[in-house]
């Protein structure tokens, strides 16, 4: 950790003006993260990845212990990426004693994977502080896959005057349109192919809601989407939420808000995944 701070403080003392990147992963990459690194690269001088199982933001019945890891793979697709400098901390050197300070972000973090994984967004936040904290990057880049982390950071950094900008990126996906996500090596073939209505009924929303100009009821929506997505067998619904964006708020039709996100978390077998998708209306 001191040889890193020791490393970019050098890089800042002959560069005064050099834009350091940072791209923040729990490993086991693929070419979602290695859209944040080229981002990363296109827009700074200094790309930074960190590698780091956080156990603080998995909740005791979650899957810290059989998370997917590869150090090998992840450093090739990190040098592919352009990267410039990966830190992998242990989870020894990150919290050395257990932490008696507290992130606690509210109001964006109540609803949806707030509600559904308490202390998730605790353990988020004082992961991500720490992490800008030790490598004190000029922009930090996170996939908009999960929406509410990235409204949920950018409302860290504003209300802590953190010096750090947020790039949100958009969602990779595979060819056949189920949202990249490391977790997606957990799922059984069949499992798969039943998770691709979460994009599929996405898509189809989205085309609706802007034909009918965002008039359609929330409400309704939402029971539509529930409905297609309970015609597959093995889907187990965590949520269906139309709220507006970034704020999360509800809204009672799609137009009622400058930006709306309509989000999805649901099971497939053991593997919970999430997606959303963000409609603009509003000029």
């Amino acid at each position: 950790m001191q040889h890193l701070r020791n490393t970019i403080s050098n890089l800042r003392d002959e560069k005064p003006n050099i834009r350091i990147g940072f791209v923040p992963t729990m490993g086991f990459l693929h070419e979602g993260h290695a859209s944040l690194l080229q981002a990363a690269r296109q827009q700074c001088d200094i790309v930074v990845l960190s590698i780091f199982v956080n156990p603080l933001q998995f909740g005791p019945n979650e899957d810290f212990e059989r998370y997917p890891r590869d150090e090998a793979r992840d450093l090739a697709l990190a040098k592919a990426a352009g990267t410039d400098i990966v830190f992998s901390p242990s989870t020894a050197e990150m919290y050395p004693r257990p932490s008696k300070t507290q992130i606690l972000v509210s109001g964006v973090t109540e609803r949806l994977c707030g509600a559904s994984r308490p202390g998730h967004f605790d353990g988020v936040g004082i992961v991500v502080t720490k992490l800008f904290q030790i490598i004190q990057p000029d922009a930090a880049f996170f996939g908009m896959k999960d929406a509410q982390q990235v409204a949920v950071i950018k409302q860290l950094v504003t209300d802590l005057n953190m010096p750090v900008e947020i790039v949100p990126c958009a969602i990779i996906r595979e060819q056949d349109g189920l949202a990249m996500s490391s977790r997606n090596v957990y799922l059984q073939p069949e499992e798969r192919e039943q998770a691709l209505v979460l994009s599929r009924t996405l898509k189809q929303v989205e085309q609706k809601v802007i034909e009918m100009g965002g008039n359609l009821p929330a409400s309704e929506l939402q029971q539509a989407i529930r409905k297609q997505i309970e015609e597959m067998p093995l889907a187990d619904i965590d949520y269906v939420e139309i709220l507006a964006y970034p704020d999360l708020e509800p809204i009672e039709r799609m137009k009622d808000a400058k930006e709306a996100i309509i989000a999805l978390a649901v099971r497939f077998g053991k593997t919970r995944l999430i997606d959303n998708v963000i409609i603009q209306l509003q000029e």
